[in-house]
């Protein structure tokens, strides 16, 4: 009997098909079929079960960070004078969640009180008289609450008068280079607890060993001191491909990124923490609208009439992100049952690993014809003396 392109639509419908075992001696058929073989048992036991630890139960690293900062700098500017900044300047707020932020550039207001000033100039500011100013109008993306005058905010342009903190504040004229430069060698202590509920696991990362003597003079280093937790800032935004005083004259945001990834089949001490920095904010060229970061504050004070008076600082720095991620595995039964049980099933691919061979028996070798004729056997089957016929599929 032919092949079915051969046959009728009815006799292709009522075919059987039944597995026919012909054993080839082939050196190249052989070959692949081996191959193909040991690339499962490879993921199998190689990937699955040494890689991805399939034979550990796991947790997620629940963690607590604090951070202190010390240093020193000294500024001489025309609105502050000469002074020397400490750890209650320019570390604000003075604590954080996971976080803290160091100042390193500022645009300063001094001598603020509540009065009324011309408003910035832009185009829903200028005006040419009175009655372009809407007495009691409010601009979100002003300053203050317009009075209905028309004031010269200069001898060219007119504004609208505003009651404000004045003299308001002009940010268009940053330092070009950052005031606190000196910030670069402050450095900053973490201290970082962890724990794994699910296997009782706790630690720090001041490890057990370590004395207050040892702290007061270490410092992080890579290779000296991988387990040190007092970090210059100048180093990390340097292992973080970053120029620290190019940073320091808009600010930007700074990952401190803590792994706690740990093996507790092996024995407490290889569980430590791995260090690593990245800068998180945007630095995309094309697109550098309000870059870096900022905030303002401002401090208070009365002048010796007893007016309300302020300084008002335009506060630009690295904001400091600790991050703490990992997951911790350990050895346990049930997990190991299963995704064994569950591995072994990609044996069952050893039928497709056969349909291959058989492919490129039937495809790729010399002999195919002959192979093609001893593989297939079409039995008619229509009556009691049925023939045996061979043919190709």
């Amino acid at each position: 009997m032919g092949s079915c392109s051969s046959q009728s639509c009815q006799s292709c419908f009522f075919e059987y098909e039944t597995e026919r075992m012909i054993v080839v001696k082939s050196k190249v058929v052989g070959s692949v079929f081996r191959l193909i073989q040991f690339l499962i048992l490879v993921y199998v036991i190689g990937y699955v079960c040494v890689v991805q630890k399939s034979y550990q139960e796991t947790d997620s690293v629940i963690s607590s960070v604090t951070t202190k900062v010390k240093g020193t700098g000294f500024t001489n500017t025309s609105d502050l004078g000469a002074r020397v900044w400490d750890v209650a300047d320019y570390n604000i707020p003075p604590q954080g969640d996971s976080s803290f932020f160091v100042l390193t550039n500022m645009i300063v207001t001094p001598n603020q009180t509540q009065s009324t000033c011309p408003e910035l100039p832009n185009q829903s500011t200028i005006c040419m008289s009175d009655s372009d100013c809407l007495e009691g109008s409010n601009d979100v993306r002003g300053n203050g609450i317009q009075t209905g005058l028309c004031m010269n905010y200069k001898e060219t342009v007119k504004t609208c008068e505003v009651l404000s903190w004045c003299p308001l504040e002009i940010d268009i004229n940053l330092p070009e280079h950052a005031l606190l430069a000196a910030a670069e060698d402050f450095t900053v202590l973490i201290k970082n607890s962890v724990t794994y509920p699910k296997f009782n696991f706790h630690k720090r990362n001041i490890l057990p060993d370590v004395n207050s003597s040892y702290l007061k003079q270490c410092e992080f280093n890579r290779k000296t001191d991988p387990y040190c937790p007092i970090f210059r800032l100048k180093d990390m935004v340097s292992e973080a491909e970053e120029d620290f005083q190019t940073m320091a004259i808009r600010g930007g945001v700074l990952g401190i990124m803590i792994d706690w990834s740990c093996d507790l089949d092996w024995p407490e001490h290889h569980c430590g923490p791995k260090y690593s920095f990245r800068r998180l904010d945007n630095k995309i060229p094309e697109n550098n609208v309000a870059p870096g970061y900022n905030f303002r504050f401002a401090k208070y004070y009365k002048t010796t009439d007893g007016r309300e008076t302020r300084t008002l600082i335009k506060a630009y720095g690295i904001l400091f992100d600790v991050i703490v991620f990992g997951t911790a595995g350990k050895f346990n039964m049930v997990p190991t049952i299963v995704n064994l049980g569950a591995a072994l099933t990609f044996l069952s691919l050893v039928s497709s690993v056969k349909w291959i061979c058989n492919w490129f028996l039937l495809t790729c070798t010399k002999r195919r014809d002959y192979y093609s004729k001893h593989k297939f056997t079409y039995l008619d089957n229509t009556d009691d003396n049925a023939e045996t016929t061979y043919g190709t599929r």
